[in-house]
C-alpha cells in the first residue's frame, strides 16, 4: 500500500496534480489547431503569403512598334486599301495611339471675356484599353477638361509656352480622371486639332 501512495508523490513527497500534464497538452494542442486554421483562413483571403506568384499586372502595357495591340479597337474599314502601315526606325520605340475627342471644347477663360474653342486628341503607347476608357469616359474627361480651361487666363496662352503648359495641365486631367474610373491613367499628350480664342 506505501509503493500505491508514493506513484502519486514526488520525489520531495508533495503530492502530484493528478491529469495535469494531460490537459497542458491538450490545451497546447487546441491552441495550435486554432492557430493553424486562423493561418490558413488567412493565405486562403490572400492576407498572407503574397509571393506575388499567380498575381497578374493587369495594367495597360506597351505597345513596341510593329507590335500587335492586343485590344486594339475594331477597324473601321476605311484602310482596307491602304497596305501595311510602316515605322520609322527613329523615335519612340513604342507606337503612338489617338484618340479624337468627338465634339470640340467651348470655355470661358479666367478672369476674361474671351471664349476659348479646342479641337484635342489624346495620345497614349500603351495597349487600346487607354483609347477603351477614354471613349467610356468622355463625359468625365470633357468635363475636367473645361474645368481646366475656365482656370486658364487668356494672356498666358499667347505664347508658345502658355499653349505647352495648357496641355500638360489638361494631360493631367485626363490622366486623373482615368485614375478614378479605371485606376490608371496612360496618356502621354494632349494634342491641339484646332485652337482659337475669341
Amino acid at each position: 500500500m506505501a509503493k500505491a501512495k508514493d506513484k502519486n508523490k514526488d520525489a520531495d513527497g508533495e503530492a502530484k496534480p493528478k491529469g495535469g500534464a494531460l490537459k497542458m497538452i491538450l490545451f497546447a494542442l487546441v491552441l495550435l489547431g486554432a492557430g493553424a486554421g486562423g493561418a490558413y483562413g488567412a493565405f486562403a483571403a490572400g492576407l498572407l503569403g503574397d509571393t506575388g506568384e499567380g498575381k497578374q499586372d493587369n495594367a495597360p502595357k506597351f505597345v513596341y512598334k510593329g507590335e500587335d495591340d492586343p485590344y486594339a479597337p475594331p477597324s473601321d474599314g476605311k484602310d482596307k486599301d491602304a497596305g501595311d502601315f510602316v515605322h520609322g526606325e527613329g523615335g519612340s520605340e513604342y507606337r503612338t495611339a489617338y484618340y479624337s475627342f468627338t465634339e470640340p471644347f467651348t470655355s470661358n477663360l479666367n478672369n476674361s471675356a474671351a471664349l476659348i474653342q479646342l479641337e484635342i486628341a489624346a495620345s497614349t503607347h500603351r495597349d487600346g484599353r487607354i483609347l477603351q476608357w477614354l471613349a467610356q469616359h468622355e463625359l468625365a474627361v470633357r468635363s475636367a477638361i473645361l474645368a481646366e480651361l475656365a482656370m486658364t487666363e487668356e494672356e498666358k496662352l499667347n505664347s508658345v509656352d502658355g499653349k505647352e503648359e495648357l496641355q500638360e495641365r489638361l494631360t493631367a486631367a485626363i490622366n486623373r480622371t482615368l485614375e478614378e474610373k479605371e485606376g490608371f491613367g496612360g496618356v502621354n499628350a494632349v494634342h491641339f486639332k484646332a485652337f482659337l480664342i475669341q
